[in-house]
C-alpha cells in the first residue's frame, strides 16, 4: 500500500507518510464530468490541483468520505459504500496515482490538498473521514490542516506522516521487481508480504485482492512526487479535537501497531477497537464487522 515510505535497494516503496497546507481549489474546469453508474451512484472526474480525481457518490444525509489503502482502487470499499449510503451521503475516491485518478508524478503535490480541493469541487463543506492505511494518514493530515471541515475520524490500520518506519528487509524482493520494471511481479509479491498475507489466506477474498492489485500494478514503477509535510502529524496528534475511532487487526504489522498506540495515547478521547484474527485490510477481511463499527461510531 502507499501507506509507508520505505527506501530499499535504492527503490522508493511508496507508503503512508507525507503532507502539508492546502491550496485554494481552482474554479470548476469545463472538462469536469459526472455520470450515473450502473448501480445508481454518481461518478465523476474532478480536475483538481493539476490532476484528475475519480470519485463516486451515493446516499443522502451527513457526508462521509472513504479513503482507501494504497495499491488498490476505490472498489476496496464495495462492502461499505452501499451499506453506509443507506444512512449517509458517501463519497469514495481514488487517491492520485491509483485507480482511475491521474498520475502522482507532479512535483510537490500533497494528497490531503487533493482531498480538500475535491471536497470543495463537489460542495462538501464538512464530513466524517474514514481512512484505511494511506487513507488514515491522509485523514489525519487533512484534519490538522482543515479542522473546520471534519466531524469525526475513523482510522483503520492508519499511516502517520512523520513516523519513522522500520527497515523492513522483507520488502527487498518487491523493490527488486520494481527496479526491473516488473510491476505485476511487484504487485503479486506485495500480496505475499505480512501486510497482505492474512487477507490472502481467505480463499473468498484472495481473488479480489489479486485482481485489484494487478489492475493497480503500475504504482510500483510509476513516479510518486508527493511532498513530505513540513509539520507532520506525528508531533501534532494532540491538536486533533474531533471524535476519533481507531481500528486495527491483531495480525497487522508491528509498525502499524506502534502508530495506533501513538494515536490512542495522544489524540484526546480516541478509542480503539481490535479485530481478532485479522490483518491490515480489515475493511475487506471483516467487512460486516467493520461497517457495523463505523455505523455505531458515527451514530453515537
Amino acid at each position: 500500500m502507499r501507506h509507508w515510505e520505505l527506501i530499499l535497494a535504492g527503490v522508493a516503496i511508496v507508503a503512508c507518510s507525507r503532507g502539508q497546507t492546502s491550496r485554494a481549489a481552482a474554479p470548476p474546469a469545463p472538462t469536469d464530468s459526472t455520470w450515473t453508474t450502473a448501480s445508481g451512484a454518481t461518478a465523476g472526474l474532478a480536475h483538481v490541483n493539476g490532476t484528475t480525481l475519480y470519485f463516486e457518490r451515493r446516499g443522502q444525509g451527513r457526508p462521509v468520505v472513504l479513503i482507501g489503502g494504497a495499491n488498490l482502487a476505490l472498489e476496496q470499499w464495495d462492502a461499505q459504500f452501499e451499506a453506509l449510503a443507506r444512512h449517509y451521503d458517501v463519497v469514495r475516491y481514488d487517491v492520485r496515482g491509483f485507480g482511475r485518478s491521474g498520475p502522482a508524478d507532479a512535483a510537490g503535490y500533497m494528497a490531503h490538498d487533493d482531498l480538500h480541493a475535491l471536497l470543495q469541487r463537489i460542495s462538501v463543506r464538512r464530513a466524517s473521514i474514514v481512512g484505511l492505511s494511506l487513507g488514515g494518514r491522509i485523514a489525519l493530515d487533512f484534519a490538522l490542516a482543515h479542522p473546520e471541515m471534519v466531524d469525526a475520524l475513523v482510522l483503520a490500520g492508519p499511516g502517520l506522516s512523520g513516523f519513522e518506519w522500520s527497515n523492513d528487509s522483507s520488502f527487498r524482493p518487491i523493490a527488486a521487481a520494481a527496479a526491473k520494471r516488473d510491476s505485476v511481479r511487484a504487485a503479486l509479491l506485495w500480496l505475499e508480504h505480512a501486510y497482505m498475507a492474512p487477507a490472502m489466506e481467505n480463499p473468498a477474498l484472495a481473488p479480489t485482492l489479486r485482481r485489484l492489485a494487478v489492475a493497480n500494478a503500475r504504482v510500483w514503477v510509476n513516479a510518486d512526487s508527493e511532498r513530505v509535510a513540513p509539520a507532520p502529524a506525528v508531533g501534532r496528534l494532540r491538536e486533533i479535537k474531533v471524535p476519533t475511532l481507531v481500528m486495527i487487526g491483531d495480525r497487522d504489522v508491528p509498525d502499524i501497531h506502534r502508530i495506533v498506540e501513538m494515536i490512542v495515547r495522544d489524540v484526546p478521547g480516541a478509542t480503539r477497537v481490535v479485530f481478532e484474527h485479522t490483518g491490515h485490510v480489515l475493511h475487506m477481511e471483516q467487512p460486516e464487522r467493520f461497517t457495523a463499527a463505523v455505523l455505531a461510531f458515527l451514530g453515537s
